[in-house]
């Protein structure tokens, strides 16, 4: 099996910088932004793990992981301080004779804040537009944590797309967590998960990894969406290292449901999960997340991050609510500011899915290999 490697550090840093232009912003017309690679500068990785607003999306190798699957390029635009990076928004370039030029922050990341604010984002954010203009990109995306970053809207961008974004306080103690659960719906199916004898297994293992797959794939059909590619999650286990788990309940040696996590200091995300539906109702699922609470409380995890839910899809709301979750809405934003969706997209989505849910599965693997390099 052929993993792809990350890219080494170049020794002298300040040699990254690809370009610097004024950025032309009125409160701050002094500040210069500079173009630099996250994949070789060091200072991007310094400032990673220093910003209080920093996730795994924002790490090497997370950035490392989308370039060697899809071939998007990363790139960071940052104001600097000497010569240390001080305020900073990476993105990655998507070239698409399917679905055009675009710069979005970040694809297949629920979000990718700003690691900037006030005069220097909007220095960043003009300097931006001004590349947009130049190299033709047909929109530029930004994946905000929050959305209470001001300005925005003042120059250009508007809201494109709208999330649930739930998340749990794992501060409190795990007695505490526990009882915060849906009697019901999670509490009754933990119970009920041991008593059925479901294993748990985590790590990530080749087998592991194909084991999660072979779930991946049913929940993808039963859903009648194409499956993420394969390179996708190995580039992920290659690159993160432990930084990534596969957690899997297995009943009788037959995989039941699995869940896929990000560990990024005291943050743990949730980012993939799927299930065999003959075992739904053992509560396989709610186990493996009260499994990853338990793990993440002794490793002093503060947050869970449950990530994004589209608002048509309000079961999966209920159940990371069930499980304890906060919830507020996550908000995408693209310049030029998008038009309202057109309702035929939405049919010939459906209609798609209809298709996509009757294919033999090597064309269904090999729509999502050829799909997802055009998404994101």
């Amino acid at each position: 099996m052929t993993y792809a490697s990350s890219t080494e550090p170049l020794d002298h840093a300040v040699s990254n910088i690809g370009c610097t232009a004024e950025a032309g912003d009125t409160k701050n017309p002094a500040a210069v932004v500079h173009e630099i690679d996250p994949l070789a500068d060091t200072r991007w990785d310094e400032l990673v793990a220093l910003h209080p607003n920093s996730s795994i999306f924002h790490t090497r190798a997370w950035l490392e992981a989308l370039r060697a699957s899809y071939g998007f390029r990363p790139v960071v635009y940052a104001t600097m301080r000497g010569a240390q990076l001080e305020e900073a928004v990476v993105f990655c370039r998507i070239e698409s004779r399917l679905t055009g030029r675009r710069l979005v922050s970040l694809p297949f990341s629920d979000h990718c804040h700003p690691l900037a604010k006030g005069a220097g984002l909007d220095a960043i954010l003009s300097y931006v537009r001004k590349q947009q203009e130049r190299a033709g990109f047909r929109y530029v995306e930004l994946r905000p944590r929050t959305h209470d970053i001001p300005g925005l809207i003042d120059v250009g961008f508007g809201i494109s797309e709208r999330f649930s974004f739930q998340t749990i306080d794992l501060r409190p103690e795990l007695p505490v967590l526990f009882k915060q659960m849906h009697d019901s719906c999670i509490r009754r199916k933990i119970k009920r998960a041991e008593r059925e004898g479901l294993t748990y297994e985590v790590g990530r293992s080749e087998e592991l990894l194909q084991k999660f797959r072979h779930l991946l794939f049913l929940t993808r059909r039963r859903h009648k969406l194409p499956p993420q590619p394969a390179v996708w999650f190995r580039n992920i286990a290659s690159l993160l290292g432990e930084s990534m788990r596969v957690h899997l309940v297995s009943k009788d040696g037959v995989p039941a449901a699995s869940i896929l996590t990000l560990h990024f200091g005291q943050q743990v995300t949730y980012k993939y999960g799927c299930s065999d539906g003959r075992f739904s109702s053992l509560g396989g699922t709610p186990l493996l997340f009260w499994k990853v609470i338990q793990q993440a409380k002794e490793e002093g995890a503060t947050l869970l991050d449950l990530g994004r839910s589209d608002y048509s899809d309000p079961g999966l709301i209920a159940f990371k609510k069930h499980l304890g979750a906060q919830s507020t809405e996550l908000c995408y934003y693209r310049t030029p500011a998008p038009a309202e969706r057109a309702k035929e997209a939405g049919i010939a989505r459906k209609w798609a899915g209809e298709v996509l849910s009757r294919v033999p599965d090597p064309v269904l693997e090999l729509t999502g290999d050829c799909l997802y390099r055009h998404l994101g």
